[in-house]
């Protein structure tokens, strides 16, 4: 027998330990969001744009004022107007617990909609109904205290029909006690219930646009770098691999054959003058590239490297925002041809077809996929060429392959529609 008891004293004690924590972890919440809403307007307002400050997170103690409604109920019970004070003293100490207990989880979600809570609920209408079929008078104001807690309870289909059975049992009630004019009960009870749950709810769907608004702002944030880090890459990788290349055969061809060093020293400024053209588009993001264009300067790259070069298009011309995705293609692959391929002939071939258009770059070098995609400033690292290209045109609803082709050397595939969507276009980008 004692043993029994120790072992019910030790789960009593265990269960309320848990609750105990559970409520100081609501609390260490509350006091973390606070921090960071503080901290997040005090950087905003360093940064010389102070943002509407929102406020602390709404708690249980916006709820807790409401209480003062019962304070003629305890008025009637100290002065001793109420019969059994002491059923009435527990009544009280009964709903004010869990009034309090269903306040304080009712702006936690997951505790909102647990079992606990809506058996705390129901313990609540039970509570109350007793107390105002018993006593009236003051003690009839604790029905549209309940139709608060279920307020703040519900939401989305069940406030509706729950709110209303509420208000009807509240009415019920006071018209039993009081009569007719316990309709008026009924009504604030109705009113209360819906009233907070529309403001908790707006102050919910609020909080909660204004952090889909900031993670909004802060994905384009993300894009807009990887998108500028990617054109930059693709820029700078293929235009100063093309600039080295006529640099060494300038020089070469210097001592021997000073015009054709002259006109190699000529493109070198033509690429470096059409380069800082390119960065500044790609920095207002207004840089498309042309299909064309890119062949043209993969042509002269390549001679330039002393790598004999091949283009062949045939099929219908694709539209302007495929044919800019096949030039960064283009870019990206002559540029690791010229760079790490040691190769000594290209082909660059593009086929059309009523529905897809398809690149293949093929060279007869040496190299690896990872020896293709590394950068020269980060030579431990794979670059971004490749992966990047992989990313843009599955987003444009393309692939990209790379390898070694079937008879040798390297060989990059793209294949993208012949026509791309204004979404398909965004995401590419």
């Amino acid at each position: 027998m004692t043993r029994t008891k120790t072992t019910k004293t030790t789960t009593s004690t265990r269960s309320l330990g848990q609750r105990l924590e559970r409520w100081r972890e609501h609390q260490r919440c509350w006091k973390a969001d606070k921090e960071r809403a503080k901290a997040e307007y005090r950087a905003a307002r360093k940064a010389g744009r102070p943002p509407e400050d929102p406020g602390p997170p709404a708690t249980g103690f916006t709820l807790l004022p409401w209480l003062l409604m019962g304070m003629g109920a305890f008025s009637n019970l100290f002065q001793g107007e109420t019969p059994n004070p002491w059923i009435g003293g527990l009544g009280l100490l009964t709903f004010n617990s869990l009034y309090v207990y269903i306040a304080f989880r009712a702006f936690v979600r997951q505790a909102r909609e647990a079992t606990s809570t809506r058996v705390a609920l129901m313990l609540m209408a039970v509570v109350t109904c007793g107390l105002a079929l018993g006593y009236g008078g003051n003690w009839l104001l604790f029905l549209p205290l309940f139709g608060l807690a279920t307020g703040a309870v519900l939401r989305g289909r069940q406030l509706r029909t729950l709110g209303t059975a509420v208000a009807v049992l509240a009415g019920a009630v006071a018209c039993l006690r009081d009569g007719w004019d316990g309709l008026t009960i009924g009504y604030a009870t109705w009113i209360s219930t819906m009233v907070t749950a529309a403001i908790l709810s707006l102050s919910e769907a609020v909080r909660e646009l204004r952090a889909a608004r900031e993670e909004l702002a802060r994905r384009a944030v993300e894009e807009e770098r990887l998108r500028f880090s990617r054109d930059l890459h693709d820029l700078l990788g293929h235009t100063l691999s093309v600039i080295v290349v006529k640099s060494e055969a300038a020089r070469r061809l210097a001592p021997r054959d000073m015009d054709a060093a002259l006109a190699q020293v000529t493109d070198i400024e033509a690429v470096g003058r059409q380069a800082l053209t390119e960065i500044r588009e790609a920095v207002t993001g207004y840089r498309e590239g042309s299909l064309a264009t890119e062949l043209d300067r993969a042509r002269s790259a390549l001679t330039a490297a002393g790598v004999e070069p091949s283009v062949s298009r045939s099929g219908p011309p694709p539209d302007p925002q495929t044919a800019a995705l096949l030039g960064w293609v283009v870019r990206e692959a002559v540029t690791n041809v010229v760079r790490h391929s040691a190769a000594t002939r290209c082909e660059i071939t593009v086929s059309g077809a009523p529905e897809r258009v398809r690149l293949t770059v093929t060279d007869d070098g040496t190299g690896t996929e990872t020896d293709r995609s590394a950068d020269d400033c980060c030579p431990e690292g794979g670059g971004t060429g490749l992966t990047g290209l992989r990313e843009r045109l599955a987003a444009a609803g393309g692939s990209l392959t790379a390898g070694p082709g079937p008879r040798g050397g390297f060989t990059v595939t793209a294949q993208l529609p012949v026509e791309l969507t204004a979404e398909l276009t965004a995401d590419a980008r």
